[in-house]
């Protein structure tokens, strides 16, 4: 079943090399469609990640991207945060708690499923160390979370 809503994304001349680069960091991607303008770049562009589509623009300068809109990818431990975060850092900027921007200014948080768990304990007091030590964090270290969860 084809999604409903499909983020939509904006690049400045870049589109063939971002969707490219896209489809490379995740296992499971792949470009469905591209359509090539009069200059014969891609103009625009459908393409997957893990199940979840996408359609991408060749719009120009007049927009960018903002931390304000992020693609949450929740991992399974902490060799998929290092592959995903190495990869999508490169080139980028690296932020707190989880969050990078890519090379292409596309916000991304690389989160491991551990930290909603831990989160989620009804004792709030290992809830304010994790969410502490996660507060000193780049890259979501699981090994860290997991200290902090159990100090007594």
């Amino acid at each position: 079943m084809e999604n409903k809503i499909t983020p939509f994304l904006w690049f400045d001349g870049d589109v063939e090399e971002a969707i490219n680069f896209y489809t490379t960091v995740f296992k499971q991607a792949k470009v469905l469609s591209s359509r090539r303008g009069p200059e014969g770049k891609v103009f625009t562009a459908t393409f997957e990640i893990e199940g979840q589509r996408f359609m991408a623009l060749n719009g120009g300068p007049m927009y960018s991207f903002t931390p304000a809109v992020s693609f949450f990818v929740k991992c399974t431990g902490q060799e998929e945060v290092d592959e995903l975060w190495n990869k999508l850092s490169e080139g980028g900027e690296i932020q707190r708690c989880g969050w990078l921007k890519d090379k292409f200014g596309l916000s991304w948080q690389i989160i491991p499923d551990t930290l909603e768990k831990l989160l989620g304990d009804p004792d709030q007091q290992k809830v304010q160390r994790v969410m502490q030590a996660m507060f000193q964090m780049d890259k979501i270290d699981i090994s860290r979370l997991n200290q902090a969860y159990n100090e007594n």
